[in-house]
């Protein structure tokens, strides 16, 4: 078999006193859709920032795609292939769609400064094909007749789609998505299904975070369940589903 795509062993992380994460341990194999859910303040999101290097981990070892990225940057994460959305949609509120798109091409662009400010013939070259990678971008989600638009102008479930968007320009082997589904009504969230599984039939792993457990166990391939900063159970979604451990998590008491 193939080595995991992205791989994390014995992750420690703790503020003060608590320990959001405690020994946890996962690998993603590449063409999965991977689910992570637990009750709130489970360590869900922290270890989305741990993987993403917003936080640094205590202990424990982070590799992806064969680099060891234990304690790396933010920008180094995505140069590597892995972009994210977050929980609160953090768009440039009053920019564009498409410029929200393009700057999430920023990472993988050429022109430096020079030619940022002298506009040579390279530099516009460029920012031509990163306008119409952008427009592309805004098609595959859904939104491209939405171009001109202000980001804040936008449908709450079009924001979600635009903040995907913009993770996808960054050219991601794995896209990390921190609960995309939330506030959405179910013809919003069947869409949305929908565009995730365009995206991994694409050849982009997804790794997921989210509340709807019924989607979660219709989408994903495998799950993992945290709890406590503590992972609880991990396997396919019938599984899970049916784990005493995960049982008790959610309703706070052991079955019969």
């Amino acid at each position: 078999m193939s080595a995991p795509l992205l791989k994390i062993d014995g992750i420690h992380k703790r503020f003060g006193g608590l320990h959001a994460l405690n020994d946890v341990a996962l690998s993603i194999n590449a063409g999965e859709i991977y689910g992570l859910i637990g009750p709130n303040g489970a360590g869900k999101t922290t270890l989305f920032n741990v993987l993403t290097g917003l936080y640094q981990p205590d202990e424990g070892s982070f590799s992806f795609n064969g680099k060891d990225l234990f304690r790396q940057k933010p920008y180094v994460v995505v140069e590597s292939g892995i972009a994210r959305t977050f929980q609160n949609i953090r768009l440039f509120a009053n920019m564009t769609a498409l410029e929200n798109v393009m700057v999430g091409q920023h990472v993988r662009t050429a022109a430096g400064v020079f030619g940022a400010v002298f506009r040579g013939p390279k530099a516009k070259a460029e920012e031509a094909a990163i306008a119409a990678r952008a427009q592309e971008l805004l098609d595959y989600v859904g939104i491209g007749k939405r171009h001109d638009e202000l980001a804040r102008n936008l449908s709450y479930g079009d924001q979600r789609r635009l903040e995907i968007a913009r993770a996808l320009a960054t050219r991601p082997t794995l896209l990390a998505l921190d609960e995309p589904a939330a506030g959405m009504n179910p013809k919003e969230t069947d869409q949305l299904k929908a565009l995730m599984e365009k995206i991994r039939a694409d050849g982009v792993t997804i790794l997921l975070i989210e509340h709807d457990v019924k989607l979660m166990m219709g989408l994903c391939d495998r799950i993992a369940v945290l709890d406590y900063g503590k992972k609880i159970a991990e396997g396919i979604p019938e599984k899970v589903k049916n784990d005493p451990r995960v049982i008790e998590a959610y309703l706070g008491v052991a079955p019969e």
